[in-house]
């Protein structure tokens, strides 16, 4: 029988197919149906610094306004609006979902400062996280802070969550690093269990009508996947670390790819808000489809396989893949114009 089993995070996983973090997480019976579709863990949508702190600070006004000692300052006492009890909510979905599925839950942190939202990561451990992802998701604007200083409080970050909790913690990263490899080796002694690769910016457009900047959503398409394997087959065995690929995997074939680069999980995310969660079970069944025809045995046998260190000709990872793939395609880079 074909074992598709992976080891991430320290996690005996039934095989490499997790939902990365997206609404399908906010709903238990969606969640089931990807459990059922065969996903072997999910990760829940994100809780964001800016709920927490903007949750705090209304607590406290409403705080605030009962000390005053008037009795008609209550009636300027401000209701608690949804908004103030998401980090609530969020942690009791953790709950329900560790209730009702029999796969691994991963809670997901996104930030980018330190303060006190990061204490919030030992009540996601109490309240039943089997692992935590930290997303560190900036643009990094500020031309008074050097890549050195990014780097150095994204790893102080990790140093205050990693004293938070005894999970194992994955930080999701942007491309956007001048040494990734480097900034990769840090974050392991840092204290990161893994890495998932790459976070998608949501990229804002100008509206020219109403001369407005307009937020902008478009999900994943299948050519953001040659950034994921390019990066995960460098990585792989470089940094021992566990490796996700995330962003553009839609089928089989990705993830056979990212697992031949060496990661240790594919995410999957739009094909799956295109398609529906039951689109997981068709995946699964085509990816066992391919290793059987290719006389695989495992998908341990399988990972890796292509990475840098283990790659046919390790130079198409690197520079001389430039010059190559200029000199292969220099008639196709040419229209027909003339």
């Amino acid at each position: 029988m074909m074992d598709l089993s992976t080891e991430y995070l320290g996690l005996k996983l039934a095989n490499p197919l997790v939902p990365s973090a997206s609404p399908l997480s906010r709903d238990v019976d969606t969640a089931h149906r990807l459990e059922d579709a065969g996903a072997s863990a999910i990760v829940m949508y994100s809780l964001f610094e800016e709920e927490v702190e903007r949750s705090e600070e209304v607590i406290n006004a409403f705080l605030h306004h009962h000390d005053l000692g008037h009795a008609e300052a209550g009636s300027y006492a401000p209701e608690l609006p949804e908004y103030a009890s998401l980090a609530d909510e969020y942690l009791g979905q953790i709950f329900a979902l560790k209730q009702a599925l029999d796969i691994p839950v991963i809670a997901s942190l996104n930030g980018v400062t330190s303060g006190g939202w990061i204490e919030y990561g030992r009540m996601l451990e109490e309240s039943g996280a089997d692992a935590l992802e930290l997303n560190l998701y900036q643009v990094a604007a500020n031309s008074e802070e050097s890549g050195a200083q990014v780097e150095q409080r994204y790893i102080e970050i990790l140093n205050q969550l990693s004293q938070q909790v005894s999970l194992p913690i994955t930080v999701k990263l942007s491309p956007y690093f001048s040494s990734l490899a480097n900034f990769a080796r840090q974050l392991k002694l840092a204290g990161a269990s893994g890495l998932s690769l790459f976070n998608r910016f949501y990229q804002p457009d100008i509206d020219l009508e109403k001369l407005n900047i307009i937020p902008t959503l478009n999900l994943s398409t299948p050519n953001e996947l040659l950034l994921r394997t390019h990066w995960i087959a460098l990585l792989h065995g470089r940094v021992k670390i566990s490796l996700a690929a995330t962003g553009g995997i839609h089928s089989a074939e990705d993830v056979l790819k990212v697992m031949m680069a060496g990661a240790d999980i594919a995410h999957l995310c739009s094909v799956l808000l295109k398609q529906g969660p039951d689109h997981l079970g068709k995946i699964l069944k085509d990816l066992q489809t391919w290793l059987e025809v290719h006389e695989y045995e495992s998908i341990e046998q399988l990972k890796g396989s292509m990475s840098h260190q283990h790659a046919p000709d390790p130079s198409a990872f690197e520079r001389a893949n430039y010059l190559q793939v200029l000199q292969h395609n220099r008639n196709k880079l040419q229209g027909s114009w003339d």
